[in-house]
C-alpha cells in the first residue's frame, strides 16, 4: 500500500527540543461500531482513536482518547455528536461534537470496570449506558446537564444490542443472544423510572403456563395431589417461581438483531432462520413468513445479523452476504435481492437524511449504497478483521507493506529488503515466501522455499547479501551490524532456554566469503565452520525479552521480569528503570542516536541511545489491546510505524529535528553504500540465472543425509528419556489400576460379610446365586434395637388403654330350636397374609412387629415401619444363605465322592484299553470367587516361566523316571536284575494283571509243523490249552471290569442327578424369596413415596409462604408508592389550580379596565382586543418527500422549546411601537405589552403544568393497576393455601396399603387387559361378605324349592302333551297305511304269485334254463377271444413292417434335414430378408386371424350353452307336475 501521509492539525507537548512528533496518520478498523455523524461523513472506534471518514473525498479526521482505548461507542447523526467510554477503573463517558471535536459533555457514573453499550435517543438530550460486570446497570442520562435520570440494575445479564425506538425516547429495547427486553421509562414529574415490558431475560417465551401455581384441572387419583414442579424439586425460596426443569424447557429463539418501526414495534431475525415482528403494548409475537415468488424459489432462508427501517420497506442482511429488501404485508412479506457483498454483513446503517445506506461486513469492509438514486454499491472500506502481523518500511521510498495472518500459509514474520523493493515472508510451516512490490498494486512471488518444518519463524532487519531466520523458540531475537571496513555482518542473538532463568549472549560473523567461497565455509554436515563464525558467547545475569546492539559493542536489554533497561558494554552492565508493563522489546534507529522501548501498556518511550534518558512518549496503543506488537523505523529516521498487536490498528508517526549535518557527515557513506548494493544485486542475479540452468537432479536437499553425529546422539537420548517417560507413565497406570482394584475390592469385597458366589447342576443349566450381604452397622442395630423397643412399648400400651376403655361384650342369647348355629370364621394362615401383604412369614421373617398397614399416618411411624421392613428383608435373605450354604456342601461332598469313584474307573480304563474320557466335575469360578483374585500357575500359557526360586526336576518327566528305575535296579544284586527279567520285578502276578499276561509259544514254533516230533506236538497241544484258558479267563475279567465300570458310572449320574434335583428345588426357593423380598420393598417404595410426598406438600407449604411475604412486602411499598405519588398529584393539581385562576383572573375585563382605568375608554377597549389577540402557533412542516419513515420531528423537550421560542419571537414583534394605537402614549403601552406578556407566559406555564400533571395521574394510575395486581396476586396465593390444606388431609387419610390375594379371588369384572381396573373397587371386610353369603345360600333354597316344584308340574303337562302326540302320530300312521292299500299297483308276477300254488317250483325251473343260456353264451365268449387273439397277432407283423417303414424314413428326413440346411445358408447368402419378413408377417396375420377365430368360436360356444341351459330351464317351468291328493 501506498504510504498515505496524512496529518492532523493537533500539536502535542514536548519532551525533548530536538524531538517531537507534529504530524500521523491512523489507520486501521475494528469492525465495530460504525455510524454517521452526519449525511457525508462516518466514524468508528479503532484502538485508541476515534476516526471520522469523508465518504466523498475520503478525507479522514483523528481524535483521540486520551486515557487509552475506546470502549463503547455511540453516535448521533441528528445531533452530529460521539459519545465513547474509556477503559480504565472507573469509566468516564465522554461526548465530542463534530467537526468542532470539542468536548460538549464528561459523565461520571458508577460503572467500576467497563461500559458494554451506549445509546443515544433519535432526538432529545438522552444517552443510555449499560456497565459490564459486576454492575450490569443500565442508566439514562440527560447528557446536556449531565444529570443522571434513573438507573437500574441486572445481575449477571450481559446486553449485545441496545436502541431507542425512534418514535418515543420512552421506550428502550435490549437484547442478548438468548432474550429480548423492552424498557419502559415513566416520569412522574421531575422523577424517571425503568419498568421492563417483556420479562425475557431468561430466555423464556413470552406467553407461559404458570410454573409456581398449581392447576386444578390436572389430578391424579393414585398417586396423590399434582403439585408444581419448584415444589417436587425442593425449592421454596425465590428459585421456586422461576424454576423449570431442563426437559421441560421448550427450545427457544435466539435473537441476533431487531430494529424498530414507525408503529413502535419490533422486527427480529433469529439464529435458526425466523423473522418475528413483536407487539410492544401487548407482548405478542408472530411469525412472518416468506411467500415465494414465481420465478425464483429460495431453499434456505437467511440467518439475518443486520436491519434498517425505511419508508419503502425493510432492508437487511445477514450471513449469506446479500443485502435484502422485505415488503412486509399482514404475516407475510416479499424478498427482493438488492446486491451481493459475498461477505456476512453485520451491520445496516442508514444515514441522518435516510439517503445513504451503509453496509458493514464481519472482515471489516465498508460498502456505500443508495437506494433512491439505484446505484452501484460502492466500497468505502477495504479492511480487514484479522491484526496486523508487523509493519517496515520499503526503500528507497515512501512505500511501506504489511502482512497479516491470514496471507500466504498462517505468516509469522516478515522483513523489507533495505537494497530492493522486496520482501521476505516466513510462516509455520517453514516455507520462505520472496516477494517482488516493486510494483506495489500487483505485487509477485518470485522464490519459494523450504527451510525446515519448525514452530516460529521471524527475521531481523537484514544487513547486505544475509537473510537470517530463526527456526528455535530459545532464539528471542537477532542485531545485525554490517562492519564496511572489514566487509563482514556481526550478528548477535539473544537466547533464553526454558530451563534457566538467564539469558545468553552468542555473536558471531557472517564474512562476505561465504558467498564467494561457500565450500570453504561449510563443511560436510551443512553447518558453518567454527572458524569462519568466529562464535562468542555471553552469559547475562536477569532473563531478556529483547536485545540490540550498536557498533560500540554496547548492548541494550529489555529485562522480562521487571520494568527495567539494561545497558552492556559486554564488560560493564548498567541497569535503568523504566516505567513500562514487562515484557517488552527494543528498536534502535538507523543512525543508532534513538532507542525505542515499547511492551504491554501502548506507549512508545524514545530514550536517547547514550543517556537512556527519556526524550519523548507517546500513547499509540493500550494495555486492553495487548500493547504495541511491532515498530519500524524509516531508513531516514523520519517516520515510525508502530503496529497494536490485537487491536488491529497502525499508527505512522513523523519524527522531526536536525538532520541536514548528518546528511552532510554520511554523504560518502551513502554512496558506498548505494555502490555496495548494486554490486550484490549483480552478484544475486548472477547467482539466480546460475542456479537456472543447473538441472534438477543435481539439487540435493541438506535433510536427505544427516552425518551429525551430535544429532544421533541427542536423538538417542531423546528416545531414552521418551522410553523412561513411558515406562514412568505405565508404571503410574499400573499403580493407579492397583489402588483402583484395591478400592473395588474393599468396598465390594472385603466389606461383605457373605460373599456373592453361585452353585451349578451337573447336568442342567441350573444356577442358583446367594445374596451377597454386608455386616450391619451399630449405628444400624441400635436403630433396629430402639424401633423394635419403641414397637413393644406401643404395643403394651395399646392392650393397657384397650383393657380400660372398651367394654366386655354382651352375652350371646340362645339359639331358637331349628336355628342352624353359625360357626365363627377361622383366621387363617392366609387371610393373614393377605392383610400383612406378603409371604415373608413363611420364609423367616417376622411380620408380627410391624405395623398394621391401616394405622401408618405419621412420618414417624412409617420411618419405623421402613426399618422393619428392611430387618425382614434381611432376615429373608440370611434364611435362604443358610440352605445355599448347605446345598454348596453338598456339591462338594458329591465333587469327592466322584472324584473317589473315577479313580478306580481310571484304572479300569487303562486295563480295559478303553479311548473313553473320564468325566471329571469340579467348582467353576462362580461357585468360588475367591480364586478370581488370585493368578494360579495353569492360567501362565508361557512354557518358559516358572515360579521365581523353582525349576523343574528330571524326576517330573516319565520316561527319566523310567531310566532312572532300571538304572539302580541293574545297580542292586543279581537277583533283582533276574526278577525283572523273568517276571517284570514282582513275585506274585495281581488279578489286575491278568490282561497284560502273554504265553510264550514254544520254541520249535517257528520250524515246520512236518518236522515236530511227538513231544514238541504234545507241548505245542498243552500251549495251545494254556493259551485257551488263558482267554476264557482273560474274558471273564473283561466282563466283571466292565460290569463294574457300568456300575460306577450308574451310581455318579444317580447321585449326580438327586443333587441336580436338589439345586432346582433350591432355585424355586430362591424364585419365591425373591417374591417376597420384591413384595417388601414395594411396602417399602410406597412409604417413600409418601414420605417424599409429604415433605414435597411441606416445600410446598414453604414456597407459599415465601411469595406471600414477598407479595404482601410489593404491596406495603406499592400502597405507599401509591400513597406518595397521589399526595404529590394533588399537590401538584392544588398548585396547578392555583395559577390556572391566577391565569383566569388576569383575562377577565373588570380586571383588566381596572388596571388601565387611567386610560381612556376607547383606547380600553382597543388594547383589550390586543390582550386577548395571540400569535398563530408555528406549523411543523411535513416533508412528504423525505425518506424518513419516522418522520422529522423533533423531542418533546426540543419540541416545546422552539415553540416557545417562536411565540416569543412572534410577541417581541407584537410590542412593536409600530402596532401601538394612535394617541396612545408610549409608557402605557410598555406597561401593556409587560402585561401581556406576563399573560402569555402564565398561559404556557398553564399549559406545561396541564401536561405534566396529565403525565402525572398516567404514572399514579400505572402505580394503582400494579397495587391491584399484586392485590389478587395475594389473593390467589391464599386459594391456593386453602386448596392445599384440603389436599394435605385428604393425604393424611388416603393410605395406601398392600393386599395379597390369590389369583381368581378378585371380585371384578374380567376385563380386556392383564390387570384389572381398581377404579371403581371397594374393600370391605369379610364378615360382610359371610353374611351376604348367608343370605344369598337361604334365598337361593327357597329358589331351588319354588323351582323343584314348577319343575315336578310342568313334567305332567309335558307328559300328558306327548300322548297327546303319540296318538296323533298313530292315527296319521293308520291312515297312511290304508292309502297305501288302495293305491297299490297289481303287476303280472304278483298276479302270478297269487294265482299259482307251486310258486317256488317255478322259480326253480326258470333258474335252469337260465344257466343253460349262461353255459351257451360261456363258450361264444372263448370262440370270440380266439379270434380276436388272430387278429392281435396280424396287427404286430403290421407293426414290425411299419417299424422299419419308420426308419427308412427318419434316415430320409436327416437327409432331408442337411439339405434344408444347406438351402438355409443360402437362402441367408442370397440376402432374402425382405421376403422373409413378408412371409412372417403373412404367417403371423394368418396365426393372429386363427387365434380370433377361434376366441370368438369359444364365445360363441359359451353363448350356445348359455342359450341351452335356458332353453332347458324353460322347458322344465312348462313341464307337468303331478301332486297327491289327500282325501
Amino acid at each position: 500500500h501506498k504510504l498515505n501521509q496524512e496529518r492532523d492539525s493537533c500539536q502535542y507537548s514536548l519532551f525533548n527540543a530536538h524531538l517531537f512528533f507534529p504530524q500521523r496518520w491512523v489507520q486501521g478498523f475494528t469492525n465495530s461500531n460504525v455510524g454517521f455523524v452526519n449525511n457525508k461523513t462516518i466514524c468508528y472506534p479503532c484502538g485508541n482513536y476515534i476516526l471520522f471518514v469523508d465518504i466523498e473525498t475520503k478525507k479522514k479526521t483523528v481524535l483521540k482518547c486520551k486515557n487509552g482505548h475506546v470502549g463503547a461507542f455511540a453516535v448521533n447523526g441528528n445531533s452530529q455528536v460521539v459519545a465513547f467510554s474509556d477503559q480504565k477503573l472507573n469509566p468516564v463517558i465522554y461526548i465530542y461534537t463534530f467537526p468542532e471535536l470539542v468536548k460538549q459533555s464528561e459523565i461520571k457514573g458508577q460503572a467500576q470496570l467497563d461500559y458494554s453499550l451506549l445509546a443515544f435517543s433519535y432526538m432529545g438530550p438522552y444517552l443510555a449506558s449499560y456497565s459490564s460486570a459486576p454492575e450490569f446497570a443500565l442508566s439514562i442520562w440527560d447528557w446536556q446537564e449531565n444529570i443522571l435520570l434513573c438507573s437500574k440494575s441486572q445481575p449477571g445479564v450481559t446486553v449485545t444490542s441496545m436502541s431507542f425506538n425512534p418514535m418515543s425516547w420512552h421506550q428502550l429495547c435490549l437484547s442478548n443472544e438468548n432474550s429480548l427486553t423492552v424498557w419502559n421509562i415513566e416520569r412522574n414529574d421531575q422523577e424517571h423510572y425503568l419498568k421492563s415490558k417483556l420479562p425475557a431475560e431468561d430466555g423464556s417465551q413470552m406467553y407461559n403456563q404458570d410454573v409456581f401455581f398449581s392447576h386444578p384441572d390436572i389430578q391424579d387419583l393414585y398417586y396423590g395431589p399434582v403439585l408444581p414442579i419448584s415444589a417436587i424439586a425442593g425449592l421454596a425460596g425465590d428459585d421456586a417461581e422461576t424454576f423449570r426443569p431442563k426437559d421441560d424447557i421448550q427450545p427457544s429463539v435466539h435473537p441476533t438483531v431487531h430494529c424498530w418501526t414507525a408503529t413502535s414495534d419490533l422486527y427480529m431475525g433469529c439464529e435458526e432462520g425466523h423473522f418475528l415482528a413483536i407487539n410492544v403494548e401487548t407482548s405478542f409475537s408472530k411469525t412472518l413468513f416468506y411467500v415465494f415468488a414465481e420465478d425464483k424459489r429460495r431453499t434456505q432462508k437467511p440467518v439475518l445479523l443486520a436491519m434498517a427501517y425505511h419508508k419503502d420497506g425493510l432492508y437487511a442482511a445477514g450471513s449469506d452476504g446479500i443485502v435484502h429488501f422485505y415488503q412486509i404485508k399482514g404475516t407475510h412479506y416479499q424478498m427482493d435481492d438488492c446486491f451481493d457483498v459475498s461477505e456476512p454483513i453485520i451491520s445496516l446503517i442508514f444515514s441522518p437524511d435516510y439517503d445513504t445506506l451503509l453496509v458493514e461486513t464481519d472482515k471489516g469492509s465498508v460498502y456505500v449504497y443508495k437506494p433512491s438514486h439505484s446505484e452501484e454499491v460502492i466500497k468505502l472500506l477495504d479492511a480487514c478483521n484479522d491484526r496486523f502481523l508487523s509493519a517496515d518500511f520499503l526503500t528507497p521510498g515512501n512505500k511501506y507493506c504489511v502482512v497479516r495472518n491470514s496471507l500466504l500459509c498462517y505468516a509469522t514474520a516478515m522483513v523489507c529488503c533495505p537494497s530492493s523493493f522486496s520482501v521476505a515472508v516466513g510462516t509455520k510451516e517453514g516455507h520462505v515466501y520472496f516477494i517482488d512490490v516493486t510494483k506495489v498494486e500487483t505485487p509477485l512471488q518470485v522464490q519459494y522455499d523450504y527451510v525446515m518444518t519448525c514452530s516460529e519463524s521471524s527475521f531481523p532487519n537484514v544487513v547486505g547479501l544475509h537473510l537470517l531466520s530463526v527456526m528455535s523458540s530459545e532464539v528471542l531475537g537477532l542485531s545485525t551490524i554490517y562492519d564496511m571496513e572489514r566487509e563482514l555482518v556481526e550478528v548477535m542473538a539473544l537466547l533464553c532456554p526454558p530451563d534457566t532463568r538467564r539469558a545468553r549472549l552468542e555473536i558471531f560473523c557472517l564474512p562476505s566469503a561465504i558467498t564467494i567461497d561457500n565450500d570453504e565455509c561449510i563443511d560436510e554436515r551443512g553447518l558453518l565452520k567454527n572458524r569462519v563464525i568466529q562464535k562468542l558467547q555471553y552469559e547475562l545475569d536477569y532473563p531478556l525479552s529483547s536485545a540490540v546492539r550498536q557498533k560500540d559493542d554496547t548492548v541494550y536489554g529489555y529485562c522480562n521480569h521487571a520494568p527495567f533497561i539494561c545497558k552492556y558494554h559486554l564488560i560493564k552492565k548498567k541497569k535503568i528503570p523504566s516505567n513500562q508493563f514487562a515484557p517488552g522489546f527494543l528498536h534502535l534507529s538507523p543512525n543508532s542516536q534513538l532507542l525505542a522501548s515499547v511492551a504491554k501498556d501502548g506507549v512508545l518511550f524514545i530514550h536517547d541511545a547514550v543517556t537512556l534518558e527519556t526524550v519523548a512518549q507517546e500513547h499509540c496503543h493500550s494495555y486492553q489491546g495487548q500493547g504495541i506488537g511491532s515498530l519500524a523505523f524509516s531508513l531516514d529516521g523520519q517516520f515510525i510505524l508502530v503496529n497494536g498487536m490485537d487491536d488491529g490498528t497502525l499508527v505512522c508517526l513523523k519524527l522531526k529535528y536536525a538532520i541536514k549535518e548528518e546528511i552532510k557527515k554520511f554523504a560518502d557513506k551513502r554512496k558506498e553504500l548505494k555502490k555496495g548494493i548494486k554490486k550484490l544485486r549483480k552478484t544475486i542475479q548472477e547467482m539466480m540465472y546460475e542456479n537456472e540452468q543447473v538441472p534438477d537432479i543435481e539439487s540435493l536437499d541438506q535433510q536427505e543425509f544427516n552425518l551429525d553425529i551430535e544429532e544421533q546422539e541427542r536423538l538417542q537420548v531423546e528416545s531414552e528419556q521418551e522410553v523412561a517417560r513411558v515406562r514412568k507413565e505405565i508404571e503410574m497406570e499400573n499403580l493407579a489400576n492397583c489402588y483402583l482394584r484395591d478400592i473395588i475390592k474393599k468396598e465390594c469385597w472385603d466389606s461383605m460379610s457373605i460373599k456373592g458366589r453361585a452353585i451349578k447342576c451337573f447336568h442342567a443349566a441350573y444356577e442358583v446365586t446367594n445374596y451377597p450381604m454386608k455386616e450391619r452397622s451399630k449405628e444400624e442395630l441400635e436403630t433396629l434395637e430402639r424401633v423394635l423397643q419403641l414397637k413393644k412399648i406401643e404395643s403394651a400400651d395399646l392392650k393397657i388403654r384397650k383393657e380400660i376403655v372398651e367394654f366386655q361384650p354382651q352375652a350371646v342369647p340362645p339359639k331358637e330350636e331349628g336355628e342352624k348355629v353359625e360357626e365363627e370364621p377361622v383366621t387363617d394362615e392366609s387371610t393373614s397374609n393377605s392383610l400383612i401383604g406378603s409371604l415373608s412369614a413363611q420364609f423367616g421373617g417376622d411380620t408380627s412387629i410391624l405395623y398394621h398397614q391401616m394405622d401408618l399416618h405419621t412420618r414417624e411411624e412409617k420411618i419405623n415401619q421402613i426399618i422393619l421392613l428392611q430387618d425382614i428383608i434381611y432376615k429373608v435373605k440370611t434364611a435362604f444363605n443358610k440352605e445355599f450354604d448347605t446345598v454348596a456342601r453338598q456339591k462338594e461332598q458329591e465333587i469327592a465322592r466322584v472324584k473317589e469313584r473315577n479313580l478306580r474307573i481310571q484304572e479300569i480304563v487303562e486295563q480295559l484299553e478303553l479311548q473313553e474320557e473320564v468325566w471329571e466335575p469340579s467348582l467353576t469360578d462362580d461357585e468360588i470367587p475367591e480364586r478370581a483374585l488370585t493368578v494360579q500357575d495353569s492360567e501362565i500359557t508361557d512354557s518358559h516361566w516358572h515360579r521365581r526360586g523353582e525349576r523343574p526336576e528330571p524326576s517330573t518327566y516319565p520316561v527319566l523316571q523310567h531310566f532312572l528305575l532300571i538304572c539302580s535296579l541293574f545297580q542292586n544284586s543279581a537277583r533283582q536284575r533276574a526278577l525283572y527279567d523273568m517276571m517284570g520285578g514282582v513275585l506274585e502276578i495281581k488279578k489286575e494283571d491278568i490282561l497284560k499276561i502273554e504265553i510264550p509259544p514254544p520254541p520249535f514254533v517257528s520250524k515246520p509243523d512236518t518236522l515236530w516230533n511227538e513231544e514238541e506236538k504234545k507241548g505245542f497241544k498243552e500251549y495251545e490249552k494254556k493259551v485257551k484258558e488263558l482267554n476264557e479267563e482273560r474274558e471273564k475279567y473283561r466282563k466283571t471290569l466292565e460290569t463294574e465300570l457300568k456300575k460306577l458310572q450308574t451310581s455318579i449320574q444317580e447321585t449326580t442327578q438327586i443333587f441336580d434335583d436338589t439345586v432346582s428345588r433350591l432355585f424355586e426357593r430362591k424364585v419365591k424369596s425373591e417374591m417376597v423380598i420384591y413384595q417388601e420393598e414395594l411396602k417399602i417404595n410406597n412409604l417413600l413415596y409418601s414420605l417424599l410426598l409429604d415433605e414435597e406438600l411441606s416445600t410446598r407449604e414453604a414456597g407459599l409462604n415465601h411469595f406471600l411475604d414477598k407479595k404482601r412486602k410489593e404491596k406495603l411499598s406499592t400502597a405507599e408508592a401509591v400513597q406518595v405519588v397521589r399526595g404529590q398529584v394533588d399537590a401538584y393539581r392544588e398548585t396547578y389550580d392555583n395559577l390556572a385562576a391566577e391565569d383566569k383572573v388576569r383575562i377577565l375585563e373588570r380586571g383588566f379596565k381596572k388596571e388601565f382605568s387611567d386610560v381612556p375608554v376607547h383606547h380600553v377597549d382597543h388594547l383589550f382586543k390586543l390582550y386577548k389577540r395571540r400569535p398563530r402557533a408555528q406549523k411543523i412542516k411535513m416533508h412528504l418527500d423525505t425518506a424518513n419513515p419516522y418522520g422529522d420531528r423533533p423531542g418533546s423537550a426540543r419540541a416545546y422549546k422552539e415553540a416557545l421560542a417562536h411565540l416569543m419571537k412572534a410577541i417581541d414583534e407584537m410590542d412593536d411601537p409600530e402596532n401601538m394605537p394612535e394617541g396612545l402614549d408610549l409608557p402605557v403601552w410598555e406597561r401593556f405589552c409587560l402585561a401581556r406578556r406576563t399573560k402569555v407566559e402564565s398561559e404556557q406555564l398553564v399549559k406545561r403544568k396541564a401536561l405534566t400533571l396529565a403525565e402525572m395521574q398516567a404514572f399514579l394510575q400505572k402505580r394503582m393497576d400494579d397495587d391491584e395486581k399484586i392485590k389478587m396476586d395475594i389473593d390467589k396465593i391464599l386459594n391456593e393455601f386453602n386448596t392445599l390444606r384440603e389436599e394435605k388431609m385428604r393425604f393424611q387419610l388416603d393410605l395406601t396399603v398392600q393386599f395379597l390375594l390369590k389369583q381368581g379371588q378378585v371380585e371384578l369384572e374380567s376385563a380386556a387387559e392383564l390387570i384389572p381396573d381398581y377404579t371403581d373397587a371397594i374393600l370391605i371386610h369379610k364378615s360382610v361378605i359371610e353374611e351376604l353369603n348367608c343370605t344369598i345360600r337361604a334365598q337361593g333354597e327357597k329358589k331351588i324349592a319354588s323351582m323343584v316344584e314348577s319343575k315336578d308340574f310342568s313334567k305332567g303337562i309335558f307328559q300328558l302333551e306327548w300322548e297327546h302326540k303319540k296318538m296323533k302320530m298313530l292315527m296319521e300312521d293308520l291312515n297312511q297305511r290304508a292309502r297305501d292299500i288302495q293305491k297299490l299297483h297289481v303287476s303280472r308276477d304278483r298276479q302270478l304269485f297269487l294265482s299259482i300254488l307251486n310258486y317256488d317250483s317255478r322259480i326253480t325251473q326258470q333258474v335252469s334254463v337260465m344257466e343253460q343260456t349262461l353255459g351257451v353264451m360261456d363258450k361264444l365268449h372263448k370262440k370270440n377271444v380266439k379270434n380276436s387273439q388272430k387278429i392281435f397277432k396280424d396287427l404286430e407283423k403290421r407293426i414290425c413292417v411299419k417299424e422299419q417303414a419308420n426308419y427308412k424314413l427318419s434316415q430320409e428326413l436327416q437327409e432331408m434335414l442337411v439339405s434344408v440346411s444347406e438351402r438355409r445358408h443360402i437362402f441367408e447368402a442370397a440376402d432374402t430378408q425382405l421376403v422373409s419378413e413378408k412371409a412372417a408377417k403373412a404367417h403371423y396375420q394368418d396365426i393372429v386371424q386363427r387365434r380370433q377365430l377361434v376366441d370368438l368360436a369359444r364365445e360363441q360356444a359359451h353363448e350356445i350353452s348359455v342359450l341351452q341351459a335356458e332353453v332347458e330351464r324353460l322347458r322344465l317351468r312348462t313341464f307337468p307336475a303331478l301332486f297327491e291328493m289327500e282325501y
